[in-house]
């Protein structure tokens, strides 16, 4: 690893075209990105949604810093960090449920739902130097919300979240417009995974689908069209993996800035939108459903919101949204990390409609689904093709010098192109490098 006065040198790790394999094994550099990064930078810490009543909470992570998302009697959200002021007990255990105070079981401190201190046991022999009011729970430094999306930031100071998050406030737009009143719900529960690699191998990557995830593709052609295995290659182009993830694909991939990249797909199904509405128009459910949109955005409005409503877009640096799920990114290690999937219903829509995507999700990301086992697998086998490190460089050169920059300053890219990688690279070394 190459330092410069005993520091790491970033810039050193970091080329146009590549980076060193040590910034996904190096303990120290991940020590590095807890510090700068997942304890100084902003992070989505959960949706508005999951504490819609007065006491409701749940429990979150910024970093490794155990923290409280919680709704005060009065309808705020609080962001405490779940320690006791006492001696550090946590005061809060379950992942999730209603509560009026937080009590610490170690000394019987109690707390409200609005991180005041109202309880200490045998509080006289305390001196007057003592007073409750100094000794509320600690909130959060910051805290700032988003249409409904809340984060977080253990710095005091630094850029604001609108600025944090830039560009990719559009595409948050979009994840939400799918619902003609502009709302998802939160409330579906969490499918929660774990695999032995590094945080940052999730990210928008257009080059992989058309290998890691064939096999899957082809189930679900088959399962659409009802062709048998023996006739795959004459499977319809619409579905194809060509079309979507080929080289020549409409498809687009971005670097919307400050990390913060995304994977255009909508340019393929606006081209079979006349499916999705024929699809739409055959039930009572999606009848509504088109009805409500076109009255809330209309017509031409309405049919881009459903063709954009899957922006696969990736909000650093712990939060994805893709399909109908809220991904979130945790770190454990440099080479374990926890992801969890919430998936979202939309508001204003029949239940019907919620429960399809809420399958859809399942189908292809649940605890027994098709294409998360695949990814988790390619990241397994990245850490260990890095434990050979003799020629320690890797390449993300693809697309570099045939992209597109925008009068905003965004860059897009062929789906397949590492376009993504490259903007999280730049931005991730800008940060680590202090800038």
């Amino acid at each position: 690893m190459t330092t410069v006065k005993g520091h790491i040198d970033y810039d050193a790790l970091v080329l146009e075209d590549r980076v060193h394999g040590s910034i996904y094994t190096d303990p120290n550099i991940f020590e590095d990105e807890m510090d700068k990064i997942f304890h100084n930078w902003w992070l989505y810490v959960g949706h508005e949604s999951e504490i819609p009543e007065p006491g409701d909470y749940r429990l979150t992570w910024i970093g490794r810093q155990s923290v409280i998302m919680s709704r005060d009697e009065d309808g705020n959200v609080q962001l405490f960090m779940n320690r006791c002021r006492h001696r550090a007990n946590a005061v809060c255990q379950d992942e999730k449920g209603n509560a009026n105070f937080f009590r610490c079981w170690f000394h019987g401190w109690t707390y409200s739902n609005k991180g005041d201190l109202i309880g200490v046991p045998y509080a006289g022999r305390y001196d007057d130097s003592f007073k409750k009011e100094d000794m509320g729970l600690t909130k959060a430094p910051r805290v700032d919300t988003y249409r409904g999306f809340i984060f977080g930031s253990l710095s005091p100071t630094g850029i604001s979240l609108d600025d944090h998050l830039g560009h990719s406030k559009a595409t948050i737009d979009a994840f939400i417009e799918a619902s003609p009143k502009g709302q998802v719900v939160v409330r579906a529960g969490v499918h929660k995974g774990t695999y032995k690699g590094n945080w940052k191998f999730v990210g928008m990557d257009g080059y992989h689908p058309a290998f890691a995830h064939k096999a899957v593709n082809d189930l679900m052609q088959r399962k659409e069209t009802g062709i048998e295995a023996k006739d795959r290659d004459t499977l319809v182009p619409s579905r194809s993996l060509e079309e979507a993830f080929g080289e020549h694909s409409l498809n687009k991939a971005w670097d919307l800035g400050g990390g913060h990249v995304r994977l255009d797909i909508w340019p393929m199904k606006r081209q079979v939108m006349d499916g999705v509405l024929k699809r739409l128009n055959s039930t009572e459910a999606g009848r509504s459903y088109l009805e409500s949109m076109e009255q809330a955005y209309g017509k031409e409005m309405a049919r881009e919101h459903i063709a954009t409503q899957d922006p696969h877009v990736g909000i650093w640096p712990n939060l994805q949204l893709i399909g109908v799920q809220i991904r979130v990114i945790r770190p454990l290690s440099v080479n374990e990390t926890e992801v969890f999937m919430y998936p979202t219903g939309l508001g204003g829509v029949p239940e019907e409609i919620n429960e399809v995507r809420l399958r859809e999700h399942e189908w292809f990301y649940g605890p027994a689904s098709f294409g998360s086992p695949d990814d988790y697998e390619m990241f397994e086998r990245n850490q260990m093709g890095l434990s050979a490190q003799v020629n320690p460089w890797l390449l993300v050169s693809r697309g570099l010098g045939q992209e597109t920059k925008n009068p905003d300053g965004t860059i897009v890219g062929g789906v397949t192109d590492e376009t993504p990688q490259r903007g999280q690279f730049i931005h991730w070394k800008k940060v680590m490098s202090g800038g």
